[in-house]
């Protein structure tokens, strides 16, 4: 049986209204844990929603608040496709750095240093990432710098 789950529009703020990091905070916090998977987290940048999982692949949504980053990291088992669903993001792949917009897209390969950083002030980041490989965990993962304290 094949289950496929679809997000919510999340209701927006008017134009004469200003989101602050609260607002964004908990904008992300009620789309995650409003979703029927099973599979999701909030995490300190944002949080994620895994769509789909199989044996050798994995469909997640992550969402990176204004200003935050996720760790510099590498995975050993797998690899990662990611796409912009909406913002705009700082890209770190390897030794090079690059913006990426709405629609674009980047293969990070296994143990290649990777991370990703929302430059927006005022929009979450939504990404549509792809994990492929033999072992898809959660705990594939090196971290060499976090904002966070987790490295």
């Amino acid at each position: 049986m094949i289950k496929l789950f679809i997000m919510k529009k999340s209701e927006g703020f008017s134009s004469t209204q200003e989101k602050n990091s609260y607002d964004f905070e908990r904008e992300v916090k009620e789309a995650i844990l409003s979703h029927p998977s099973r599979d999701k987290d909030i995490r300190p940048w944002g949080g994620f929603i895994t769509l789909w999982e199989d044996r050798n692949f994995k469909v997640k949504i992550l969402f990176v608040l204004p200003g935050k980053r996720l760790s510099l990291q590498r995975h050993k088992f797998r690899k990662e496709k990611w796409m912009i669903a909406d913002g705009s993001a700082l890209i770190t792949k390897g030794d090079k750095k690059f913006i990426m917009e709405k629609g674009n897209t980047v293969m990070v390969e296994q143990n290649e240093l990777h991370r990703v950083e929302n430059i927006s002030k005022d929009k979450v980041l939504k990404i549509v990432e792809i994990w492929m490989g033999e072992k898809l965990l959660e705990d594939d993962i090196e971290r060499l710098e976090d904002d966070f304290g987790r490295a």
